[in-house]
């Protein structure tokens, strides 16, 4: 048991009984009252014991759920991970030292289990950064006019996509998405309990749009939903999954071939292709450019070593970590892929916070841009260069599911 920074507020793991209040506090937190499907979903995938609470008295003021998870990591390993959600202080106890002191509990007991990783979804991005994390996936929301979509003639025709009814997508989309996640950096190992929550498809998560229709492919798969704007016929893409080229092109010019459809509506990686597939460049328009997986890295060795490269390269450099001070200098060296990465005496090459590597870790972010913010230092340009360079990655960055 530890208390915060004014002695009132007792930090704790959960029990059974906690459970209303919990949800109270998290219904308050985020703006919404969960249905009986949400609090199903809940208390399958979270145990009071994954549970941090600050609490007054009798009153739950702040919690935080830890819980298990896979990451794929550049190179396509599996790496352990800690999972962080539901992350609420009640607003009636803002400015107390609870969130830290909650994290630091949480944070002693995730280094405890030897998880290289930690991931969270900020729904404030100004929070984080000061506990070691930072933004390592980004997400575009695009819309498309579907009436204008020409592709390319050398844009891949595709074939295979199959119009595919609830009962027959929840046979076929886990194993597609795993065959998925295994070689998309960023995607995590998927519970049952969010597939079971997925094909259940509760009303009261549709924001007023349709049940879920389902396109599936041998290689991907798209999940939409229709709804009225206006005068406007709207397709929302829910989820697109697709492992090759070929499928992604079937997909999407299944979804463009849609009737009675004015505007598609999708999240994409900033990477992905579909505009360069069509005659006109500006029909993907970009409404939006947002992170969405957080990391941070626990073990700098560890996590370094369990991705693949894309460069040879010979480095120090130094992690700056001061809310849990598991950085230090690192001797960093790259050869056909596989990395060591071991302390050292010797003098940095590279600085930064470790908030920044756990950006740069998963191929999204660049070294080189936080250089020129001030946040990134280096003894000469060409060593954040090679570094960028053995950094790269042949496959985005992608999370697999919110959480």
């Amino acid at each position: 048991m530890s208390v915060s920074t004014d002695n009132q507020i007792t930090i704790r793991t959960a029990t059974e009984a906690d459970w209303p209040a919990i949800q109270l506090l998290d219904s308050t937190g985020f703006g919404f009252h969960p249905s009986s499907a949400d609090k199903t979903l809940t208390r399958t995938l979270y145990r009071p014991e994954d549970i941090v609470v600050a609490t007054e008295g009798d009153q739950v003021v702040g919690l935080a759920i830890e819980f298990d998870m896979e990451i794929t990591v550049p190179g396509g390993n599996q790496l352990p991970t800690r999972g962080i959600t539901w992350v609420s202080v009640a607003p009636t106890h803002r400015r107390r030292g609870i969130l830290r002191s909650m994290f630091v509990r949480l944070h002693h007991h995730i280094a405890s289990t030897g998880a290289p990783l930690v991931a969270l979804t900020a729904s404030d991005a100004r929070i984080y950064n000061r506990f070691g994390y930072g933004p390592a996936t980004v997400s575009e929301s695009i819309t498309i006019d579907r009436r204008f979509a020409d592709f390319r003639p050398q844009a891949p025709t595709g074939s295979g996509v199959r119009i595919t009814d609830a009962q027959t997508a929840a046979t076929l989309l886990p194993a597609i998405y795993d065959r998925w996640r295994l070689v998309t950096p960023g995607a995590q190992r998927r519970p049952q309990a969010h597939w079971d929550f997925t094909f259940a498809d509760p009303s009261d998560h549709r924001a007023g749009a349709s049940g879920l229709f389902f396109l599936t492919h041998p290689d991907g798969y798209v999940s939409y939903r229709h709804r009225s704007d206006g005068s406007d016929s709207v397709v929302d893409i829910a989820e697109f999954v697709a492992i090759n080229d070929d499928a992604y092109a079937a997909l999407w010019r299944t979804m463009c071939g849609l009737d009675l459809v004015t505007r598609i509506e999708a999240e994409q990686h900033p990477e992905d292709p579909l505009r360069l597939m069509l005659t006109d460049y500006r029909s993907v328009r970009t409404t939006r450019r947002s992170d969405r997986l957080w990391l941070r890295i626990m073990n700098v060795p560890a996590a370094l070593e369990a991705r693949e490269y894309v460069a040879d390269l010979d480095t120090v450099i130094k992690i700056e970590d001061p809310f849990l001070d598991s950085g230090g200098t690192f001797a960093l060296s790259i050869r056909s892929g596989k990395a060591t990465c071991r302390p050292t005496d010797a003098d940095a090459k590279i600085t930064m916070p470790s908030d920044i590597l756990s950006s740069i870790y998963l191929g999204s972010h660049q070294a080189r841009i936080f250089a020129a913010a001030g946040r990134v230092q280096a003894s000469a340009p060409q060593e954040i260069r090679d570094f960028d360079f053995a950094f790269g990655t042949t496959r985005p960055a992608v999370m697999g599911y919110g959480f």
